[in-house]
C-alpha cells in the first residue's frame, strides 16, 4: 500500500473512531432511558423514596434528569444546586469544602449504588434530603452507572470542534418564498459577522436551510432531516406554518431550541419568540379601548375569520375575562355585520377588509381592533368612514430606533440589498439573531441545548436598538408583553402611535 492510500485510511479510520466513540453500548442506552425517564429496562414501575418521612413515589415522576439536567450538570432551583455529575470529577473525589470541611473521597461504582439508593455519599455523610433514594435492581444499577460514565461525552448535536451548526426552514418557492429569501439574507448576514468577529467561544456559527416544501408531509420530512443528517443544535426562524399544529410535539423529545415565532398550537419550553403572541397585542389595543376609548366591559366583541384562528381568539377571550372584560362568545365571521362597540379581530387582511365593508353597509361604525402583522395591508383600501375608527399594535414603532439600530439596519438592507419596505421582517429576524448569539455567548464554550434553553430563560433587559427592551423567564417565552397602539387616519393611511409600549399586566 503506498503511503498516499495508507494516509487516506488513517484518516477514514480515525474519522470513524471519532463518529463511534459517542455510540452507546445497549446497557448504556437502557442507562440513559432510566437517568432520562426513570423507566427499568424491564420497563417494571421503580420507586424512589422522597424526604426524611421517605414518600414512595414513582421514579419516572423524579427521574435523575429532573434535577441534574440532561446533561448532568444540574441547575439551581428552589434552593437547591444538584451537584455535577461528571463520573471523571466523582471519580477523582471533591477535596474538601470550606463551607463544612467536610472530606470528599472519589466515587466508585458501589459507593455510586449506595448514594442513589441510601443516599450517603462515599465518606458516610447523608447527602441533601431532596435526592430521591432510587429502589433499583442489580441490572438496572450496572445500566445507570455504565450511562453516567458515558454522560460527559454525550455532546448534544450540532456541537463540533470548530463549528456550531443551526438550522431553518425557509419555502424556496410559493407565496412564501420571497419573505423566505428575505429571512434567509438576514441570518445570512447576521453569521456571517459573527463569523468576521471570531465566531461564539471559538466555534463558527453554520446555517443549514432546506425547504419545507408546501404541505405538512414534506415539512415535517424536511425538520426531521434538519435533526437527523443535518444534525443541527437549534433551530432559528423556520418559517413552515404548516407544522404550526404539531411543531412543539416534533421538537420536545430531542429538546431542540428554536428561537422565532411561536406557532398557533402555542408555545413550549424550548420554543422563544423574540415578539409578542397574538393575543398579547390585542390585549394592548383592549388597554387603549379602556382608557382612552371608555368602551365598557360589554362592549367588546372577539370576532375571527378563519378555523386556524378559532383556538387564538378563545385565548383572546379568556384574557380579557382576565381583565375585567366581558366579550360574549367568539364569533366567526361569515360575510355578515357583527354586534358590538368595539370589535377585536384576529384573521387575515382580506377578511377585515370584507368584515369594514359589510358593517359599512349596515350602517354600523364601532372600533376595530387587529394586529398589524394580520391586516396592516387592507387599511390602505378602508373608505374614510373608518378614520381614526381602525387601531392596529404594533410590537415596535420607529420611536423605538436608536441610532446604533438603525444603523444595524441600515448596513444590513445595504449589504444584502433588501427592500427597506420590509423592515418589520428584517428586525424581526435580527431579534432572533440578537437574542440567540447573547445566550450562547453566556453558556461557554462547553455547550449543551439544555444549557442554552436555560440562558435564553435568563436573559432579560436585552437592547437590540430596534424595538423595546426584550426579555424572558420561568414560564415566559415570549420577549415582549405588549404591543404600541397606532391610529389610523384615512384617507391615506396616516399612522399615529396612541399608546406607547408597557408590558400587559397578567391579571387586572
Amino acid at each position: 500500500m503506498n503511503t498516499a492510500k495508507f494516509m487516506v485510511l488513517l484518516v477514514s479510520v480515525s474519522l470513524c473512531s471519532s463518529a463511534l466513540a459517542f455510540d452507546l453500548t445497549a446497557n448504556e442506552q437502557a442507562g440513559k432511558r432510566l437517568y432520562r425517564e426513570g423507566v427499568s429496562s424491564s420497563d417494571a414501575q421503580l420507586q424512589a423514596r422522597v424526604g426524611a418521612s421517605d414518600i414512595s413515589v414513582p421514579a419516572s415522576v423524579l427521574p435523575c434528569a429532573s434535577c441534574h439536567g440532561n446533561d448532568g450538570r444540574g441547575r439551581a432551583e428552589g434552593g437547591v444546586r444538584p451537584p455535577n455529575l461528571d463520573w471523571q470529577r466523582l471519580a477523582q473525589g471533591q477535596g474538601a469544602r470550606e463551607a463544612n470541611v467536610r472530606s470528599y473521597p472519589a466515587y466508585t461504582d458501589r459507593s455510586l449504588a449506595r448514594a442513589i439508593q441510601q443516599g450517603v455519599d462515599p465518606a458516610g455523610n447523608r447527602l441533601d434530603p431532596a435526592m430521591p433514594r432510587f429502589e433499583l435492581t442489580m441490572a438496572d444499577q450496572r445500566n445507570l452507572t455504565a450511562y453516567l460514565k458515558r454522560l460527559a461525552e454525550e455532546r448534544d448535536p450540532g456541537i463540533e470542534e470548530g463549528v456550531l451548526r443551526l438550522g431553518t426552514l425557509l419555502p424556496a418557492s410559493g407565496p412564501l418564498a420571497e419573505v423566505g429569501l428575505v429571512v434567509r439574507a438576514v441570518l445570512e448576514d447576521g453569521l456571517a459577522q459573527l463569523n468576521q468577529q471570531g465566531g461564539i467561544h471559538g466555534r463558527r456559527l453554520q446555517l443549514v436551510v432546506l425547504d419545507p416544501g408546501e404541505d405538512p408531509a414534506s415539512a415535517e420530512q424536511a425538520l426531521q432531516q434538519l435533526l437527523e443528517r443535518e444534525r443541527v443544535f437549534a433551530l432559528i426562524s423556520p418559517l413552515a406554518p404548516m407544522l404550526d399544529l404539531r411543531l412543539a410535539s416534533l421538537l420536545a423529545p430531542q429538546n431542540v431550541p428554536l428561537i422565532g415565532s411561536t406557532p398557533r398550537s402555542g408555545g413550549s419550553a424550548q420554543i422563544f419568540d423574540p415578539l409578542p403572541g397574538l393575543p398579547t397585542q390585542l390585549l394592548s389595543l383592549a388597554g387603549h379601548a379602556r382608557a382612552a376609548l371608555g368602551l365598557a366591559p360589554g362592549d367588546l366583541r372577539v370576532v375571527y375569520a378563519g378555523n386556524e384562528q378559532a383556538a387564538a381568539a378563545e385565548q383572546v377571550r379568556e384574557r380579557l375575562l382576565q381583565q375585567g372584560w366581558a366579550p360574549p362568545t367568539i364569533e366567526a365571521f361569515d360575510g355578515k355585520a357583527v354586534e358590538g362597540q368595539g370589535i377585536v379581530f384576529l384573521g387575515r387582511a382580506q377578511a377585515f377588509a370584507e368584515l369594514a365593508t359589510a358593517l359599512q353597509a349596515a350602517g354600523r361604525k364601532p372600533y376595530l381592533f387587529a394586529a398589524s402583522s394580520q391586516v396592516a395591508s387592507a387599511v390602505a383600501r378602508l373608505p374614510e368612514q373608518w378614520s381614526q375608527r381602525v387601531f392596529l399594535a404594533y410590537p415596535y414603532v420607529p420611536e423605538d430606533w436608536t441610532e446604533q439600530g438603525l444603523a444595524t439596519l441600515a448596513g444590513l438592507q445595504q449589504r444584502q440589498g433588501l427592500d427597506p419596505r420590509q423592515a418589520s421582517l428584517q428586525v424581526n429576524t435580527l431579534c432572533a439573531l440578537r437574542l440567540l448569539s447573547e445566550a450562547l455567548k453566556q453558556i461557554g464554550r462547553d455547550a449543551s441545548r439544555e444549557q442554552l434553553i436555560g440562558a435564553l430563560e435568563g436573559l432579560h433587559d436585552v437592547s437590540t436598538g430596534l424595538t423595546p427592551a426584550l426579555g424572558f423567564g420561568p414560564g415566559r417565552r415570549q420577549g415582549m408583553a405588549g404591543a404600541h397602539v397606532v391610529a389610523v387616519a384615512l384617507p391615506g393611511p396616516r399612522f399615529t402611535a396612541v399608546t406607547p409600549y408597557r408590558p400587559v399586566p397578567d391579571s387586572p
